[in-house]
C-alpha cells in the first residue's frame, strides 16, 4: 500500500506546490490518487498555514479531499497542532466529520488517551511510532495496541546512509507490532532510502511533500503525484531486486 502524504508541517516557504488550502489539498490529493496513492495523510492549516485540529477546518479539508477521491483520507493529531493533551482530546470530541483514520504519535504525552477516543468515536488509529523516542517501548506495553489500524514506523534520521540502518533498528524495537500492518517511512535525505528498503522487506510506505521535497534524482518535485508516480517505481525496483535474489527465481 502507497500511502500519500499531502504536506505535513511544511509552508509556504517549502515552495508552491506545497498544498495548503482545502481546495489544493483536494486537487494534489486527486492528482496523487489517480498516480496510483490508496491511502490520504493530510495536515489540514488554518488560513495562515498552520497545522490545526479546529473542527471546522477539518470538516473543510475533508469534504473537499472526499469529493475528489474514492480512498480513506487520514489526519495528523500532533502533538505541534494542539500542545496541551486535555484542548486536544476536546477538539477531537468537537468533530463534526470523521477521518478514517488519524496518526497518534506514541512518544507524545497524552497518546493512549488521543488514541482511546479516536478508537471510540470509530476513528482508525495510525500508532505513529518515531526513532530516538521511547515510542516502540510505550506501544509495546499498551493494551491499545492490538485495536490500532497499523503501526507507522517513523524514521527521523535524515541521513541516506544512517537512516537506513535507523530502521532496521526501528523495526527491531516494533517487534511484532502487536500484530498489526507496518508501514515504514524516512523523510527529506532518508526518505528514499527507507523507501526502497519498504520495498525489499514488502511492507506498506508513504511519500509525498510531507517527508520530502526531491525526486530519486534529486530535481526539485512539482507535485505530490510527481512524488507517488517515482516512489511506486522505485518500490517495484527494489521489490523486483529481491524476487530475484530468492533461490529458484
Amino acid at each position: 500500500m502507497m500511502q500519500v502524504c499531502l504536506n505535513g508541517s511544511r509552508t509556504a516557504a517549502d515552495g508552491v506546490a506545497v498544498p495548503l488550502t482545502p481546495e489544493s489539498m483536494a486537487d494534489s490529493a486527486a492528482r496523487a490518487v489517480a498516480a496510483g496513492a490508496k491511502d490520504v495523510h493530510v495536515h489540514p492549516k488554518t488560513p495562515c498555514g498552520q497545522d490545526t485540529l479546529s473542527p471546522r477546518v477539518l470538516a473543510e479539508t475533508l469534504s473537499a479531499i472526499r469529493a475528489r477521491v474514492p480512498v480513506p483520507v487520514g489526519v495528523t493529531t500532533g502533538a505541534w497542532a494542539e500542545p496541551g493533551p486535555a484542548a486536544r482530546l476536546e477538539r477531537i470530541r468537537a468533530w463534526t466529520v470523521l477521518p478514517d483514520h488519524a496518526s497518534v504519535n506514541w512518544h507524545e504525552p497524552g497518546a493512549e488517551e488521543t488514541a482511546a477516543l479516536l478508537m471510540e468515536r470509530g476513528v482508525g488509529v495510525e500508532a505513529g511510532i518515531w526513532s530516538g523516542t521511547d515510542g516502540a517501548e510505550r506501544f509495546a506495553a499498551s493494551p491499545l495496541g492490538p485495536r490500532v489500524l497499523r503501526v507507522l514506523a517513523e524514521v527521523t534520521d535524515t541521513d541516506p546512509l544512517g537512516a537506513v540502518s535507523c530502521a532496521h533498528a526501528l523495526l527491531s524495537g516494533i517487534g511484532t507490532a502487536h500484530g498489526r500492518p507496518v508501514l515504514l517511512h524516512g523523510e527529506d535525505g532518508g526518505a528514499w532510502p527507507v523507501l526502497r528498503l519498504a520495498g525489499r522487506l514488502g511492507l506498506a510506505t508513504r511519500v509525498g511533500l510531507e517527508d520530502v521535497l526531491v525526486l530519486p534524482d534529486g530535481k526539485r518535485a512539482g507535485s505530490n503525484g510527481e512524488l507517488v508516480t517515482a516512489g511506486l517505481a522505485e518500490y517495484a525496483a527494489s521489490r523486483a531486486g529481491t524476487e530475484a535474489c530468492r533461490p529458484g527465481t
